[in-house]
C-alpha cells in the first residue's frame, strides 16, 4: 500500500504496517526502510505461522500450538536443517514475535488448543 501511495503521489492511509519499497525499485536500496520482522500465516491443513528476523526464520505448525522449527537462512536457504534445539533463546524470541503479530479474526478460526485425539 505504501509503495502504491508513494508512486501515486498521495499519502498512505494511517495505521498501516506497510513500508514503501520505492527506494529499492529506483536503485536506492541504501535508503530502503525495513520492517523489524516479517510475519505470515497460512490457514490450510491446520494452519502454519512463520516469522523472519534477519537471518533467522521460525516456522510453527500447527499454528499456535505446534513445535517451532528454526532455520539460519544465511547458511541454509533451502530450510533443510532445523536448528531449534541448538538455539532455544532465538526460538523463544521468534515465538514471542509470532504471539505479538497474530490477530484472531472471525473469518479464520484457529483453535489455540491442540485438537482432541479420537
Amino acid at each position: 500500500m505504501a509503495t502504491c501511495a508513494e508512486l501515486a503521489g498521495v499519502d498512505a492511509p494511517k495505521n498501516l504496517d506497510s513500508i514503501s519499497f520505492v527506494p529499492t525499485l529506483t536503485g536506492k536500496s541504501d535508503k530502503q526502510q525495513a520492517h523489524r520482522y516479517l510475519y505470515w500465516e497460512f490457514y490450510e491443513r491446520g494452519g502454519k505461522q512463520a516469522v523472519r528476523q534477519g537471518k533467522w526464520k521460525a516456522v510453527r505448525m500447527p499454528m499456535l500450538t505446534g513445535q517451532t522449527e528454526l532455520y539460519d537462512l544465511d547458511a541454509d536457504l533451502g530450510e533443510e536443517t532445523d536448528i531449534a534445539a541448538a538455539h532455544p533463546e532465538i526460538v523463544k524470541q521468534l515465538e514471542s514475535l509470532m504471539k505479538e503479530a497474530h490477530v484472531q479474526h472471525p473469518n479464520w478460526k484457529i483453535s489455540s488448543q491442540p485438537a482432541a485425539k479420537k
